[in-house]
């Protein structure tokens, strides 16, 4: 057990985001299969899974988002592997759209009669109990906080596997939405940009972690 814990604490001092990669060194596939396979079983409120992942294996899509993706820069410079994190919207999002059906009733597999009740239970938490119906813009934001799980447990899993990474918020989504849906590759209506990631190695050492203290933070009651 001593072992776990340390192992556990090991891969977060390991764990930063990288700023500059190591462009001579690829990410085995069997290892990045890891990586995205932590972000597909990763919770999500309702087990509605509102995220899909895109891996950008085509460098010239790098090139083109490189001008409107200045924190991912770094990533285009040296990184293995690049994936963009969308995030449902409002018309997948409600109680009644297809894509919630289609996960109660192909992915979850539950029973007509449990759907209605979830369904019906969903309705109420996405109108009253965090009233995120007054604005597409809530329930998009909504779904965007869920894609930071799936990227928590992929920054981690690679972190297990001595692998970097470094998350990008730093992006001007309208234009990295066109870029993508110029490429087919999103469909507006239905997504948009939540997060992006870089996976490689490190070309030099990170300096120390700095976080605040354990006290600052921790708070018992």
């Amino acid at each position: 057990m001593e072992d776990r814990r340390q192992l556990v604490l090991d891969t977060w001092m390991f764990r930063h985001a990288c700023k500059k990669f190591d462009a001579s060194r690829s990410v085995p596939d069997e290892d990045f299969a890891v990586i995205l396979e932590a972000g597909r079983l990763s919770p999500s409120s309702f087990g509605f899974e509102p995220w899909q992942f895109l891996v950008l294996e085509n460098r010239m899509l790098w090139e083109k988002l490189h001008p409107v993706c200045w924190g991912a820069q770094n990533c285009f410079d040296g990184a293995s592997r690049f994936v963009v994190l969308l995030a449902r919207k409002k018309a997948d999002m409600v109680h009644d759209s297809d894509y919630i059906r289609h996960i109660m009733e192909g992915v979850q597999k539950l029973p007509s009669d449990i759907q209605e009740q979830r369904k019906s239970k969903y309705e109420n938490f996405l109108k009253n109990d965090f009233t995120l119906l007054k604005s597409d813009r809530a329930v998009f934001d909504w779904a965007c906080k869920q894609c930071y799980i799936a990227l928590a447990n992929m920054l981690t899993a690679a972190a297990l596997m001595g692998i970097d990474s470094c998350p990008v918020e730093g992006f001007v989504r309208q234009d990295a939405e066109r870029v993508l849906a110029g490429e087919g590759l999103l469909d507006i209506s239905h997504f948009g940009v939540a997060v992006m990631a870089g996976f490689g190695y490190r070309a030099a050492e990170p300096r120390p972690k700095t976080r605040q203290s354990a006290e600052s933070v921790v708070q018992w009651c």
